[in-house]
This record gives C-alpha cells, sequence and structure tokens, in this order.
C-alpha cells in the first residue's frame, strides 16, 4: 500500500497527491498541488488545490489535516492520538453514522509516523463552515438535536457496536482520561487564572474541588447506557448545507452518554439567553426523538438531572482550552467560556455532580 502520510504542509506534492488520488482511480493524473490556506490549531488544517485531468469525476478541492505545528497543542494530542483517531473513524466507522459528515478521500496513521487525513473541501461546493464563537438560532439548534438523537440512536447501548470498535475504549482512551485527570488540577487553576473576571470569584473553589476529583466525578457520568458520541460539538465542528447541520473534527469520538454531546451543545452553541429560554424545550426535544428512534429507556426527569451532570465538561473544556492556548482563536474561546460558566452557575452543576 502506497503511504500518504507527510508531516508538513510543504510535503503535499504532485506525487503525494497522485497517490491519493490512485486509491480511488489508477487512470487520473495529477499535474499540480496548491495550497490555498494553512490554519494551526489542535491540528494543522491545509486548503488545497489539486489539478487532474478528471474535472468531474474526482473533486479538485481536498482539505487536509495533519499534526498541529503550534508545539502545545501538538504536545497535548500526541499521547492520546487524536488525529489517529479521527483517520481510524473515517476509515472504520464513518459509513455506519447517520450524521452528515465531510466526504472521506484518503487517511492514513501509523505509530512514530504520524497521521494524514484528506477529505473534499466542503467550502467551494456551497457549505458553510461554523466558527466557534457562532450563536445558532433555536430553529438551527433544533436540527442539529434532531440528528445527535438519530446517531445515538443508531448506537444505543449495543454490545457488539462496543466489540466491533473496541478501541474507542482502548488503552489510548485511558491513556487519554489518566492525562485528563493527572493534569486536571494545574490546567484549571491556569485556566482560571487567564480566564480572569470571565469566571466569577464563587465558582472558582467548585471547578478546583471537581479537579481534584476529576476522576470520581468521570466514573459518576459514565454510569449510564452507552453509545457512541462526538464529544466536541461546539459550533465550530458544525458545518451547513442550506439548512442541513453536519458535524466535524472526530478526533474525541468515543463511547459514552448521548445527552454529553447535547450538553456540550447547547451550552457552547447558543446565547445564554437562548439557552436559557429554549434549553428545557430542546432536551424534551432530544428524549422524544430518542423514543421516536426505538430507544426505550428514556426516563425525561433523569435525563435533565444527566443533562445537568454533563454540562461540567464544556466548562472544562473551554478552561483547559485557554489554559493551553493556540487551540483556538482568543475571542471565541472566552465567549464559550462566558457561555458555559452561564450554563454551570444556572443550573448549579457542581450540585449535580456526585463528589
Amino acid at each position: 500500500m502506497q503511504s500518504i502520510l507527510v508531516r508538513h504542509p510543504s510535503d503535499l506534492n504532485i506525487d503525494w497527491a497522485q497517490r491519493v488520488v490512485n486509491k480511488h482511480h489508477s487512470n487520473i493524473v495529477v499535474s499540480s498541488v496548491n495550497i490555498v490556506s494553512v490554519d494551526v490549531g489542535t491540528t494543522t488544517r491545509i486548503r488545497i488545490n489539486v489539478k487532474h485531468n478528471a474535472v468531474g469525476i474526482f473533486p479538485g478541492e481536498w482539505f487536509v489535516k495533519l499534526p498541529s505545528l503550534a508545539w502545545q497543542a501538538r504536545l497535548i494530542t500526541a499521547l492520546p492520538r487524536l488525529l489517529h483517531t479521527e483517520v481510524r473513524f473515517y476509515n472504520e466507522v464513518a459509513k455506519s453514522v447517520s450524521v452528515t459528515v465531510p466526504h472521506f478521500l484518503a487517511g492514513q496513521s501509523r505509530l512514530g509516523k504520524g497521521a494524514t487525513l484528506v477529505l473534499k473541501d466542503l467550502t467551494n461546493i456551497g457549505f458553510s463552515l461554523g466558527s466557534p464563537g457562532d450563536a445558532l438560532t433555536f430553529a438551527q439548534a433544533t436540527l442539529v438535536v434532531e440528528q445527535l438523537a438519530g446517531f445515538h440512536a443508531h448506537f444505543w447501548n449495543k454490545e457488539n457496536i462496543e466489540r466491533t470498535y473496541s478501541w474507542l475504549a482502548g488503552p489510548v482512551r485511558r491513556l487519554e482520561d489518566f492525562l485528563g485527570s493527572a493534569m486536571a488540577v494545574p490546567l484549571m487553576k491556569r485556566g482560571l487564572h487567564k480566564a480572569g473576571n470571565l469566571v466569577p470569584l464563587k465558582l472558582h473553589a467548585q471547578a478546583i474541588h471537581y479537579a481534584r476529583h476529576r476522576r470520581r466525578a468521570m466514573r459518576f457520568l459514565a454510569k449510564a447506557p452507552q453509545t457512541l458520541i462526538h464529544h466536541d460539538c461546539h459550533p465550530g465542528n458544525l458545518f451547513w448545507n442550506q439548512s442541513k447541520p453536519g458535524l466535524l473534527d472526530w478526533q474525541l469520538v468515543r463511547f459514552g452518554e448521548g445527552v454529553s454531546d447535547l450538553a456540550y451543545f447547547l451550552a457552547t452553541s447558543l446565547s445564554t439567553e437562548n439557552r436559557r429560554l429554549h434549553e428545557a424545550e430542546l432536551v424534551a426535544l432530544y428524549a422524544q426523538c430518542l423514543i421516536d428512534k426505538g430507544v426505550v429507556d428514556v426516563n425525561a426527569n433523569l435525563l435533565m438531572q444527566r443533562y445537568r451532570a454533563h454540562l461540567i465538561y464544556p466548562f472544562e473544556a473551554m478552561l483547559v482550552t485557554l489554559a493551553i492556548g493556540g487551540m483556538m482563536n482568543i475571542e471565541s474561546n472566552h465567549e464559550l467560556i462566558r457561555r458555559t460558566v452561564a450554563a454551570v452557575d444556572d443550573l448549579d452543576v457542581f450540585g449535580a455532580i456526585k463528589l
């Protein structure tokens, strides 16, 4: 098998593009590769234009993900092999999910050699990409909630799914969970310090107490029917085909409680005013969609309690993102901290977690 692994945007040349094309069509000839843009965050994201002799048969606009060129992001993502997980998701799982995902062209990962993911570039075919600081309307949120419920229902509490995709709960995921708990206190303290008055002082002690007992909190949050979850449903990981939403960035995909995706999505994607106004209705919509899809063990009251508890993760994630730095536009990071802090405060989230 021809390798498509590369380490730097400068490695995206004609020979490399030809190897990608050869995985689909042996008679297409690549004549040039031009880099359109390079964006460095948790990964290095490159948009390229590939010229070949089969216009209309094979896409010419590609989106490529490589390990981050930013040392902070690379350090935090290398050990848990997040891009490797996303490559494997597209190779093994993506065709089975009901939620809309980008068109997959090629992906390869190898321990010690890195990972490379190639997708069809959505920006030139009528799709619009979300930004982390976007605030969705109620109508948009409804569409995303319906897709999340369908996605979760498809994999709901099925033992054969967990056996088929056992790598999602394997050593790499356990390492990620261990590192998350081991670094929770220093990252929380640094995040709170950098956030300044974005986080009220009354929440500081509770946030640090949570960080000290994070492992116990994770065990509490894991005691629920399991399904496949995205685990990073902020507005910057959404794309839209007119009014139809889809999800990008599957680096954190795993088994977990479905309502955790809902909590992450509502806390980050709605303005505080809209969340307060529509939160209960959207949680009820999620529950009804699960029931309509055949999920039988749905208790509306318990679901709301679990929703409250899972709001701790978007709060933690946005503060950790700020603590590490270089992973998200700073203005967007601050806005998502404002939103998640409001959700944590409004719903007494620390009181909902059994520590």
